[in-house]
């Protein structure tokens, strides 16, 4: 494959991941960069898949938006800008919003509880320094929420959103103090999503995803 940066090879933990799942990997991590192109037969060697398999996990990453095809020029990784990835970090906090207020509304206690153990999850792994767990869990609490919420429509939303933006999301989630500055925001969420307040649910969500539009928007 002629590239910038050459396909990371498939090691043992990640042959248990999906092709997309390796491939969506490989861009948020930049192992596979911006405008890289992404040829079907080199894919397809690299990870020990069918053309066929490739071409399904692909068009699953086209239309997550992180890779984009070029008429006579195949597929190759879309790039984000800076501006783009505010904007759409901007629209999801509008949509996650609603997910939390939605949440508020329908959680159950046996919902509640898994949201609680979460949390203290996040204090744990802040306090140890567990940046990865951490980042591992923030995902789960997010997830968590938008699937209590149970509004089809609104996650589907969510997911492709955060596909486009999450190679900066993932950029953000590196950095030593971020932890500490979204942690007390999650704990927020938590609390107003368990104590059934809808309005507060909603707000809390809304200060959390614009505080990392903001970051974003100061990582140039």
């Amino acid at each position: 494959m002629t590239s910038a940066t050459p396909l990371t090879p498939a090691r043992d933990i990640t042959q248990q991941l999906s092709l997309t799942d390796r491939l969506r990997q490989d861009i948020v991590a930049g192992n596979l960069v911006p405008h890289q192109r992404l040829i079907e037969s080199d894919v397809a060697e690299e990870h020990g898949a069918s053309r066929g398999e490739v071409r399904l996990a692909l068009n699953e990453l086209i239309t997550e938006g992180l890779v984009e095809r070029i008429p006579n020029r195949g597929a190759r990784v879309r790039k984000v800008s800076l501006e783009e990835a505010i904007e759409i970090t901007e629209v999801r906090a509008a949509v996650e919003s609603l997910c939390a207020r939605k949440a508020a509304e329908k959680i159950t206690d046996e919902q509640a509880n898994e949201l609680s153990d979460i949390g203290q999850a996040m204090q744990e792994a802040v306090e140890r320094g567990a940046r990865d767990e951490y980042s591992n869990l923030n995902r789960k609490l997010h997830t968590l929420i938008i699937a209590v919420a149970d509004q089809q429509t609104a996650a589907q939303t969510i997911a492709r959103l955060r596909g486009q933006a999450i190679r900066y999301h993932f950029q953000l989630s590196t950095q030593p103090d971020r932890p500490q500055v979204s942690l007390p925001q999650h704990l927020a969420i938590i609390e107003a999503i368990c104590a059934r307040n809808p309005g507060a649910a909603a707000a809390a969500m809304q200060e959390h995803l614009d505080s990392v539009a903001e970051a974003i928007a100061t990582s140039r």
